[in-house]
């Protein structure tokens, strides 16, 4: 195949000066609007994130159509890997929307790993979202500096949010053609869809009508932001999709994998991973009474906090698990799913509630901060190996017991973090979420897949 070739499609990069500005509303109203106009757009995300891409989902969905919303992560991947992974979903939609993290040039280290590197490699024009709610043609300075910062980064056009009125926006319109950046159009304030973007995933109660504010945003982007100007100049080249590599020995083993409302967090590059070495099996540990036959069990991370009444109360699925552990079961457990097997998870009131057991350790809400950071991890007795991964956690350990430790783990400065890689037995469990998405040595670091 010839690893130049290019073919044409469309797609786009919503970005911004700043977090808060609103990338994810105008992200999730444009693809529910796409996906009114009939067009199959293709969601991903940049960075570790996985609230966003389960919303890019839920707003790009049609129909019996999922559409799972993907990352793209050059810290936790190659380069090589987030570009093969863009062009093969892209090239089976007719548009990419991609959103961006943070500011456009805020990475791990500098740009490392920014939106920016993300556009400049995948050839994407990036849409600003500039929030207009405090300035006028002082416009015109910051587009001009983020269009001519990097010249590898397309800023092809800009949509201000937040604005007063029609004729402020004339003032930023005229801002961005003097900055040298097309105006797409802008978003007047409007407090329905004001609302805290992590609240929107957040809430899971069947009362939260997710979906209806999803319209509400598409319906307020339609009326003052020009769509098929957008379309127009979201023209790309994606290069040929290279074939997957097989694995050297796929097994027939079954991958019972936790999902519902309190496990979620789950990258789908994963998912298409670990089909590769067996079947994929679903499984809820909030609705069903017992495991499924399988040989591997994958406890992804999630809100097990705020279902943990819930998760108390089914006792079958809680006994099942822990004598899954303890016969020597292979688990794998992320953040949420290390709380799980824990003994106890307290909630911010004090109300503690009992999880599986397996771990001699309890979780809390209490006194939560906020952890949060890039890692690599180096498992011990696996030399040449690194993973990739982040933390994302308001909980913490209370009371730990003696568990054995298997891994160094370090944060994107290559500097010791306190967090551990934990084992007993069998299960393995971490606040950690690896990205293993692009690697075929699965196997070599977790036996049980062999």
């Amino acid at each position: 195949m010839n690893s130049n070739a290019t073919h044409e499609s469309r797609g786009f990069l919503i970005a911004a000066p700043s977090s808060g500005s609103g990338k994810t509303t105008i992200t999730l109203g444009l693809l529910r609007l796409l996906a009114r106009r009939g067009l199959a757009a293709q969601p991903f995300k940049c960075g570790p994130d996985y609230l966003d891409t389960m919303l890019h989902a839920m707003a790009a969905s049609t129909g019996e159509t999922a559409r799972p919303g993907l990352n793209l992560d050059t810290f936790m991947a190659s380069k090589a890997h987030v570009r093969s992974l863009f062009a093969r979903h892209a090239s089976t939609e007719e548009i990419s929307v991609v959103e961006g993290v943070m500011g456009l040039f805020d990475g791990a280290e500098k740009s490392d790993g920014s939106s920016a590197e993300i556009a400049a490699l995948l050839g994407l024009p990036v849409i600003m979202v500039i929030d207009g709610s405090k300035m006028a043609y002082s416009a015109a300075p910051i587009l001009y500096g983020f269009k001519h910062f990097d010249p590898s980064v397309n800023v092809a056009g800009v949509i201000f949010n937040r604005v007063g009125s029609a004729s402020h926006y004339r003032y930023l319109e005229a801002a961005a053609k003097d900055a040298g950046v097309e105006p797409l159009g802008y978003l007047p304030r409007n407090s329905a869809i004001t609302i805290d973007e992590r609240h929107l995933g957040l809430n899971t109660s069947a009362e939260y009508d997710r979906q209806g504010i999803i319209d509400a945003m598409a319906d307020h982007i339609e009326k003052t932001v020009n769509i098929e100007r957008l379309i127009e100049v979201a023209r790309i080249e994606l290069p040929e999709v290279e074939p997957i590599r097989p694995v050297a020995k796929k097994s027939d083993k079954v991958i019972a994998v936790a999902r519902d409302e309190a496990f979620n967090f789950i990258y789908q590059a994963n998912i298409e991973a670990l089909a590769r070495y067996g079947e994929v099996r679903f499984f809820s540990p909030l609705h069903d009474r017992e495991l499924p036959q399988a040989d591997v069990l994958y406890l992804a991370g999630g809100y097990p906090e705020l279902h943990a009444q819930a998760l108390a109360a089914n006792t079958p699925m809680r006994h099942a698990i822990a004598a899954w552990c303890r016969s020597g079961g292979a688990t794998w457990a992320e953040c949420g799913g290390l709380m799980y097997l824990g003994q106890s998870l307290t909630l911010a009131d004090g109300t503690a509630y009992p999880m599986c057991g397996v771990l001699d350790l309890d979780t809390t809400m209490q006194e939560a901060r906020l952890t949060l950071g890039y890692r690599k991890v180096y498992p011990t007795g696996t030399e040449g190996i690194e993973l990739r991964g982040h933390e994302f956690h308001y909980s913490r350990i209370s009371r730990q017991g003696e568990i054995d430790t298997i891994a160094d783990i370090r944060n994107a400065r290559d500097e010791h973090v306190p967090t551990s890689l934990f084992r007993v037995g069998n299960t393995i469990a971490s606040y950690l979420h690896l990205y293993w998405g692009e690697k075929d040595n699965l196997a070599n670091w977790f036996p049980a897949l062999r």
